[in-house]
């Protein structure tokens, strides 16, 4: 069956392919035979309770330059497609949670993934905390004391925005570390909301683990490692890809929050594991997928069409 996909996300133009997930999966779904449509956040349109955009159909080819093609704009009813993949990447802010309102204006008779309410509901730095047991010791607030009672207590810490993404704005704060004020005087200004302080975790040597789990379930992971004098393992910081396998205490995390996940539409989401604990859960636009299949020889974008497929299906 022939599904009409809509790609939310940022210029097509600018992704790298040979890293980015949401080219992995507009091939698969291109390779079943479904139609493919693309679209900016900034284009869509409410009207009362219509929702369109100007979509363009697309075309994607692995091949560096001229790696896509895209229609004429044309209005369209986004009710009339089958599917809505969210895939443009943060920062959470309030378009990208405006978006997320907008597009519930198309469910259920279209496919949101993941799903927008849930999605708004789950920012990757707060959704963890509603699983305290897997994570380690976290501090969210804007209250300097507190701050300072946390560090006394654990020495050696991390301090990061609560809603920043690819690894920006993230400090490690040694105990002989003198920049602790200037530091938050600096995200004061920067932010409106509380900053997030936890534990540093020297396991990051050995790397931050990405875990892929599709509809619930551990598809593949890959683990990120540091730059030498670097204390963020992101690949947009500079991180590279290290195959690896899950451990036992890796599959009791996504063993914890599965069923969570299945329940709640977050059918594509990677999870940070460093050491024993998980990090992050994120679900706006998690990657992970090409270096996953190029180190373990397989292909999550197939699993995750077969996921979505089943969805749309209503089974």
């Amino acid at each position: 069956m022939s599904l009409a996909v809509a790609f939310q996300m940022d210029p097509i133009e600018s992704i790298n392919i040979d890293t980015d997930s949401s080219f992995m999966m507009a091939l698969e779904a291109q390779k079943r035979g479904h139609r493919l449509y693309h679209y900016h956040p900034r284009d869509l349109i409410l009207t009362g309770n219509r929702l369109t955009a100007r979509v363009r159909e697309m075309t994607v080819v692995r091949q560096r330059g001229a790696h896509y093609t895209l229609g004429e704009p044309v209005a369209t009813d986004l009710s009339t497609m089958d599917v809505i993949l969210l895939r443009q990447d943060p920062p959470f802010d309030m378009a990208y949670i405006t978006s997320t309102h907008l597009l519930e204006h198309v469910q259920p008779k279209v496919l949101v993934l993941n799903d927008p309410a849930e999605v708004r509901n789950a920012p990757e730095k707060l959704f963890i905390t509603k699983f305290p047991d897997l994570m380690p010791p976290t501090l969210i607030t804007s209250d300097r004391q507190a701050i300072l009672d946390f560090r006394a207590e654990h020495k050696d810490i991390i301090v990061k925005p609560l809603f920043g993404n690819g690894g920006a704005g993230v400090f490690h704060l040694k105990p002989d570390d003198e920049n602790l004020g200037s530091l938050l005087e600096l995200f004061t200004q920067l932010y409106r909301e509380p900053v997030i302080v936890q534990r540093y975790l020297p396991e990051i040597r050995q790397g931050d683990k990405r875990i892929i789990l599709i509809d619930g379930e551990p598809a593949g992971a890959v683990s990120r490692m540091p730059m030498d004098g670097e204390a963020r393992a992101n690949f947009h910081a500079g991180g590279s890809a290290k195959k690896t396998e899950l451990t036992a205490r890796e599959r009791e995390m996504c063993a914890a929050i599965g069923p969570v996940l299945r329940e709640k539409g977050l059918v594509f989401v990677g999870i940070d594991v460093i050491g024993d604990y998980m990090t992050e859960i994120n679900v706006t636009s998690p990657t992970g997928i090409q270096e996953i299949n190029r180190l373990d020889g397989v292909q999550l974008e197939s699993l995750l069409w077969d996921a979505i497929e089943r969805r749309r299906a209503g089974k």
